[in-house]
């Protein structure tokens, strides 16, 4: 078992990478539920494929459980989906000294941490997420957030989790889909600030996609031990945490241009932000094409989409994305925050980027005028 803590002073916390850690849960919880009492939160895949077992091990654990159940899909993740969330909870009597448990991918993550931000002015919560891009991104770090028609993630809190437990035998139910789309937050931390890791995932990327045992640890837990560095350094994102983001501006308007649906998983969006990212540094003198070139063989080579031309609901117009961007949380003043790269392995916060180049971007890349 891997553990990293997450170095928050008072509301520090561990996050835990091992197989069986679900089998575990009572144990693991107990110490956390000063009434012995957690409501669990899931969608209806994930309590189909493990719920009962969760449910068991917490009850064996001496821990009383209810399960809420909400349909999966980012369209839960609303104000339609959290308002219904918090009656419920209001419904089943939850108080302040009770504790929530996130126990899903991101969407859940991001809802159900939410909710316990907000209810009752704030409770504490618990993440057990069950996809790759949860166990290695949005269940650390304390983000949560839902969505508006306006944007992904622009209505939320920053509200830590009390313990996270990534399980790594819960990998084996997903769709080769979603782990590529986990796979897609993993190679984003090399290209963001670890060159030796994206040399490593290089080589060993078919390993982790696979879900071998051994490649698979070393990608988790590299993946939290860099979040959990950042956070620690700057958990409201004043600063060096928002290199996090790399790839999100463009993510994020494609996002919004999709219908935060189906046809888009925000992993596959994130690969290609992160591709395009790379080529618009490129285009800006900022990096040589021959790392934008390297980056975006990387991300393909794990099935990921890198053009905007791959992403379905393609040709998208210029005009309408540069909106979303600028409707981007990282925005300021007006201006465009991007994440861009000096070379690989080596980002950096761009402020104010100028509009006519990004549009003069996007047109080079195929989007509408």
């Amino acid at each position: 078992m891997k553990s990293v803590t997450v170095s928050l002073g008072g509301r520090a916390y561990d996050v835990e990478i091992a197989p069986g850690l679900i089998d575990r849960a009572g144990a693991k919880l107990a110490p956390f539920l000063p009434r012995g009492r957690t409501v669990v939160v899931t969608d209806q895949t994930v309590a189909d494929h493990h719920g009962e077992r969760l449910a068991a091990a917490l009850e064996s654990g001496g821990v009383a459980v209810d399960m809420i159940v909400v349909p999966p899909g980012e369209e839960t993740k609303s104000f339609a989906g959290l308002e219904d969330l918090c009656d419920r909870l209001l419904a089943l009597g939850l108080d302040r000294g009770d504790v929530i448990t996130a126990f899903g991918g991101g969407v859940v993550g991001d809802l159900a941490g939410f909710a316990a931000s907000i209810y009752k002015r704030g409770i504490d919560f618990i993440q057990i997420p069950t996809t790759l891009l949860a166990q290695v991104d949005s269940s650390v770090g304390g983000k949560t957030a839902i969505d508006t028609p306006r944007g992904k993630n622009l209505i939320g809190a920053f509200h830590q989790p009390r313990l996270v437990l990534a399980d790594l035998d819960v990998l084996v139910t997903l769709p080769q889909r979603e782990v590529r789309a986990g796979y897609a937050e993993i190679i984003k931390y090399g290209l963001l600030g670890d060159l030796a890791f994206f040399e490593w995932l290089e080589t060993h990327g078919r390993q982790v996609l696979a879900l071998e045992r051994a490649a698979l640890a070393v990608a988790v837990a590299r993946s939290v031990e860099m979040k959990a560095e950042i956070v620690a350094e700057d958990e409201k994102e004043t600063g060096r945490r928002a290199l996090l983001n790399l790839g999100h501006t463009f993510a994020h308007a494609l996002e919004a241009e999709t219908g935060y649906g189906a046809a888009l998983l925000h992993g596959e969006a994130v690969a290609a932000g992160c591709a395009l990212a790379y080529r618009f540094s490129a285009a800006l003198g900022l990096c040589s094409t021959t790392d934008a070139a390297r980056a975006e063989a990387a991300i393909a080579a794990a099935g990921l989409p890198t053009r905007l031309e791959q992403v379905q609901g393609a040709p998208f117009h210029a005009e309408r994305l540069a909106v979303h961007m600028a409707q981007d949380k990282k925005a300021e003043a007006g201006g465009v925050t991007f994440v861009l790269v000096r070379s690989l392995g080596e980002a950096f916060v761009a402020k104010g980027v100028d509009r006519s180049r990004l549009l003069s971007f996007l047109l080079s890349e195929g989007a509408l005028a």
